[in-house]
Order: C-alpha cells, then structure tokens, then sequence
C-alpha cells in the first residue's frame, strides 16, 4: 500500500524507534517523514539508518531537535505526530499536543496492542511510575532470585541506543569488555554493569523482535527492566509496577507512568521507610481507585557502601545518576543520603565548579541539590565530567552511580562506592508471586 499520511515521531531514542519497528513498518500507509529527538544530549545529530527502516525507505530517516517540531509540521505537510517518550508531566504532553494541531496536525499516542511484542517465555516486566522509583533495583534482585532458583533470565533492558544505531541493533553484554565494544556512555554502564558485577547478562539495542529472539533462545523467562516510566515492550504474564514513596501523587499525573499503574498486577510502593504515613496512604488510595485488583507491597532501597568510614569527617563531592536527577525531578539521591549518614562535613556544591555542558545541566534543571549528575553522553562530555571532579578540591568522591565511575572517569581522588538494594517489607513476599507465574 502506497503511503496516504506523512508523519513524524517525537522521541527520544527508545520508544521511537521501537514504535516505528513494530507499528509503521507494519503499516505503510504512515510514512515517517522523520524523527524528532529530545531529553538525551546529542542525540539528534543522527539519522535512522535505511537498513533498519525497510524495503519502504530509500534513505535514511532524519533526526531533528523537537525544538523544530512546528517547522517540520509545515515543511513535510505533516498529518500525524506520533508522541514516544516518557516521563511527561501530563501538562507537557498536552502543550505537546496543543502545539502539534495548532501547527495543522494530529496528535497520536500509541498503545500496547500496537506495539507489544508476544514471547514465547513466561514475561516479568518491571516498570515504573516514574524515573527513579527504584525498578532497576527490583530487577535485579529478581534477576538473582531467578538464577538462584534455577531458571535462567533472559534480561532485556528498555533501549538506550546513544551511539551508531545500525551496530546497536541487537547488543548483549555478557562482559565489561562488552561494554568497551558497543563504547558505551555512562549512562548505558549504570543499567548495564551492575547486572554484570552480579554474573548476569542483558540484552539491549534497537530492534526487540531480534532483541527477544535472540534472548528467547538463550533463556527460560524474559525479564523486562523498564526505562523512565514507559510501558513494557514485550507483552507480561506478571507486571510490577514501582510507585515512589517520595514522590505522592505523581503515579497519576506524568505519562505514561499512570498507564503502568492501571496495568499492574503488582504495586510496589518503594522508599518506605523514608515516607511519611500520609504520603504512603495517598498511593494506595490511587491504587484503590485505579487498579483495585492490583496486589500492593511496601518495599525500601537499602544503602550499601563499601567503606562508609571514609565519609566521616570529610568535605566531600557527591555523584548521582545522572537521569534521576534530570528529567527525574530528583533533587538528590543515594551518594548524598549516605554522606549525611555517615556524617560528610562539607558537602561541595558543584555549580561553583561545573565544567561546559555540565554547568549547562544545572541552569536546564535547577531543581537539583548540591549534587554532580554523571553525565556522559559524549567524549567531550565525559572529559567535562573528570575536569569538573579533579576540580572540585574534595578529599572524597562518593559515587552513588550505578556503574561505578572509575570505569570511565580519570581521577587520584579515592571513591567510596554507594549502591541502592531492594528489601520487600510489607505485603505477599514477591519470590511467591514470580512463582505463581511461572508455575502456570
């Protein structure tokens, strides 16, 4: 079928190319005119390759900053803008929305049933009502509580193609040297590498029907671990849905993070400890009235620090993950929480010493403490991000980064690595839920 509507996708290079992989080369009638790309630095100096778009594309698909969305419904003669990226207040998706059809067009979402792909393995699927809820963690508890119990978990992780799309088609990292093949950012070493560090590996890439295949083959149950808020990919047999004790209120008002709410079979409420009664009761009144059927636990993210010793007494740089802290909304996060724990006296604060793009972060998201996000998107980036620590005149880096910064940071300033466990504390133990599934 010839193409009838000229179309762009607004992303962020995850949801997107997953979108167009398995809606609109399935649908020709909607011809993607191009992408548009937000969220991630860098990103949108790319292109889609032809050889990933299909027999229907003679070229490679352009990639352009979302910025230009209004222009580009003009130039092309736009029909449709299909949005696919997470972690949207619900007030942007609808500016989002409003300036798409105040430009002529239409404004589409798509769901599920377009764009889930069916396993053959039972699916447990990890997500989110927010970035920063603590899903990652979860994943990986249940990654070791399935390996512990003999199955073998094909983990798949919610895309984070930053580099050359064509040789991130479909990527397993089953090393550290792994990740030095794929030159990987910082940002795909913190969900990569602690699977590692635990004798796990993980798929990722670009095109999950491949992605799925080639982990269906190698594994008895598919382990989604989500990214930002999105939906699952893959169709589940069990979703958990985590909901972020810190942040009442916002597992109804940020997309889609509510769509995982409604979906769930299991509610973790995460950050417990650290809540007030008042903020816990509010998520399950959400719960109760969104997904009554939903099982609800209550669960903590345990600090673990290799030397907390070290922290005491010492004026200290604090680096957290860099997405938490960004379109996260998170002002701070684990490194700080341990500092103050530890009894840190000096926290420095890193707008006094930020280094090009990282100082540039702190003017886009002032919401953030005195903390140093671990951005790494690029090479130049990367240096930024070690001139900005060896400048920082601190007697201890607390590294609060999942990946551990020494794998990609230049530094002779010692590091005390901080990491976020899952404890389950209230509620039917999760390793009997996972159970129950598998047995069916």
């Amino acid at each position: 079928m010839s193409a009838q509507y000229q179309c762009l996708i607004a992303g962020a290079a995850g949801r997107d190319f997953h979108n167009f992989q398995t809606f609109f080369r399935q649908h020709p009638e909607f011809h993607v005119c191009g992408f548009t790309a937000t969220q991630i630095p860098f990103i949108e100096s790319r292109s889609y390759p032809q050889s990933l778009a299909g027999p229907d594309y003679a070229a490679d698909i352009p990639i352009f900053p979302e910025e230009q969305l209004p222009e580009l419904i003009k130039r092309f003669r736009i029909d449709f803008v299909f949005l696919a990226y997470s972690d949207l207040a619900y007030d942007t998706v609808m500016h989002t929305a409003s300036l798409v059809q105040a430009s002529g067009a239409s404004f589409v979402l798509l769901g599920p049933e377009q764009t889930q792909l069916i396993s053959q393995r039972p699916v447990i699927a990890v997500t989110a009502v927010r970035t920063g809820a603590g899903k990652s963690p979860l994943t990986r508890w249940i990654a070791s509580h399935l390996s512990a119990a003999g199955q073998i978990p094909g983990i798949i992780r919610h895309p984070m193609p930053y580099g050359n799309l064509e040789q991130q088609r479909c990527q397993h990292f089953a090393t550290e040297s792994d990740l030095d093949h794929y030159d990987c950012t910082i940002e795909e070493r913190e969900e990569y590498q602690p699977y590692l560090e635990r004798g796990l590996s993980i798929y990722a890439g670009v095109d999950y029907e491949l992605i799925l295949r080639t982990a269906e083959n190698n594994s008895n149950v598919i382990l989604w671990d989500g990214g930002n808020n999105d939906f699952s990919f893959i169709k589940p047999d069990l979703l958990i849905t985590v909901a972020d004790a810190l942040r009442p209120g916002h597992e109804v008002r940020y997309y889609p993070g509510e769509t995982n709410l409604r979906m769930a079979d299991v509610v973790v409420i995460n950050k417990v400890s650290a809540a007030t009664d008042a903020d816990r009761a509010l998520i399950r009144e959400h719960v109760s009235q969104l997904n009554p059927n939903a099982t609800v636990i209550e669960a903590d993210l345990e600090l673990v620090v290799d030397d907390p010793d070290q922290i005491t007494g010492r004026r200290v740089l604090v680096i957290e993950d860099g997405p938490t802290l960004l379109h996260g909304g998170m002002a701070t996060g684990a490194g700080y929480a341990a500092a103050r724990k530890f009894g840190a006296t000096d926290f420095l604060d890193p707008r006094n010493f930020a280094k090009g793009t990282i100082a540039a972060a702190y003017q886009k998201y002032p919401h953030m403490g005195p903390i140093l996000p671990a951005l790494g998107y690029s090479e130049q980036q990367r240096q930024e991000l070690s001139e900005t620590i060896n400048g920082s005149g601190a007697e201890l880096i607390i590294d609060a980064t999942p990946a551990g910064l020494s794998h990609v940071v230049q530094t002779s300033l010692p590091i005390v690595r901080v990491r976020y466990e899952f404890q389950q504390r209230t509620g039917t133990p999760l390793e009997q839920i996972i159970q129950n599934v598998l047995k069916q």
